[in-house]
Formats: structure tokens, C-alpha cells, sequence
């Protein structure tokens, strides 16, 4: 491949992206390191976005990247149409990553008879982030029934997407991204309020 091109930014042009997706979809492995090595900064910065509003998980974001850059690589995607569609194709894999690993530590303390307590869930229950498998099981139960608002979730908070980037994927507009955004949260408030 020749040189990339940069836009005005200084930075990998969406087209070159594309070319880079399409030429690994096409069986260039090297076309798959490349494009991390150009997105690199924007995936570190979705996954220190997780991290900052996930502080119960003990996932460092270097980890987290290198997690789903495997699951990416054994998966070969063959669907990838753009650079916003690769971006929420990361969205899903890095909350996959983050459930898998929820999943792997409850293990653990299962068998280990410890459990962790943080500060920031002392005296604000009801502010407190939630537990990441409690958040992946309504978000399964969504998923049953309305696919779409589950990806418009994952994009917005596991990817950190705006939301014209949101509806230029889903292929609508962004008063429905919008409200796709406020359903979910309003049905994720109600599956994970504490019962009593």
C-alpha cells in the first residue's frame, strides 16, 4: 500500500481507513496492524473512557485494547464497511472483554471468599456505577427485543461515538439515536435498581 493519506488534521484520513478495512477484509494481514497503529490513539482513548466511568473493573486500557485487537484478528470480520462501523464493532468487543473479565474476577471471589469494596459506592448507593454483569444481563434481555438500541448504547458508552457518528451507522437520524438513548437508559434504570 502506498503512503497514507493524512487530512488537514494531520491524521489517517476516514478513506484510507476504509482501504485499510477492506484490504484486511480481503486477507492482508499486515492492512490490520496498520489501522490499529493509525487508531490507536482514538481506540486508547475509548478505552480510558471505560475505564474512567467503569471503576469497579481492575482492566488497565492497554489491556483492554489488546483483548479485543485479538478477538478482532481470530474473528475476521467480514462485514466492516467504514471507520464508524469499525468503531462499533470495537464498542461491542471491548464490552464483551469487560464481561468476560467481570465474569473471570466474580470466579475468583466465589472461590476466594473476599470481596472488594470501593469508596465512591459508600454513601451514594443509588449513584453508584453498575456492576458490569448486572449491566450485560439487561442489556441481553434489551437485545431479545430491540437489537438496535443495545448497539446505540454500546456505541455511545462503550465506544464513546457522537451521535451523528451513531446515526450514520444505524442509518437514521439523530432525533432516533436520541431517543433510542433515553429508552435504554430509562429501561437500564428500572432493570437495575436495587430490589428490595
Amino acid at each position: 500500500m502506498s503512503a497514507l493519506t493524512l487530512n488537514s488534521a494531520g491524521t489517517v484520513s476516514p478513506r484510507t481507513i476504509t482501504r485499510l478495512l477492506q484490504s484486511w477484509q480481503a486477507g492482508e494481514d499486515a492492512a490490520l496492524d496498520r489501522l490499529f497503529e493509525h487508531i490507536y490513539p482514538e481506540l486508547r482513548r475509548m478505552a480510558e473512557g471505560l475505564a474512567f466511568r467503569n471503576r469497579g473493573h481492575t482492566l488497565e486500557p492497554a489491556a483492554l485494547l489488546s483483548e479485543a485487537y485479538i478477538r478482532m484478528v481470530s474473528q475476521r470480520l467480514a462485514t466492516l464497511e467504514n471507520r464508524r462501523h469499525f468503531f462499533a464493532i470495537a464498542s461491542r468487543l471491548m464490552r464483551q472483554v469487560l464481561v468476560d473479565h467481570a465474569r473471570e474476577r466474580r470466579a475468583l471471589k466465589r472461590g476466594g471468599g473476599w470481596e472488594r469494596v470501593t469508596l465512591s459506592g459508600i454513601g451514594a448507593p443509588g449513584l453508584a456505577e453498575p456492576d458490569i454483569l448486572d449491566l450485560h444481563e439487561a442489556l441481553e434481555q434489551l437485545d431479545a427485543v430491540d437489537p438496535r438500541k443495545v448497539r446505540v448504547l454500546e456505541m455511545r458508552y462503550f465506544g464513546g461515538m457522537s451521535l451523528d457518528e451513531i446515526a450514520r451507522v444505524e442509518g437514521v437520524v439523530e432525533k432516533t439515536v436520541q431517543r433510542d438513548l433515553r429508552f435504554t437508559e430509562a429501561f437500564l434504570h428500572n432493570a437495575l435498581r436495587p430490589r428490595r
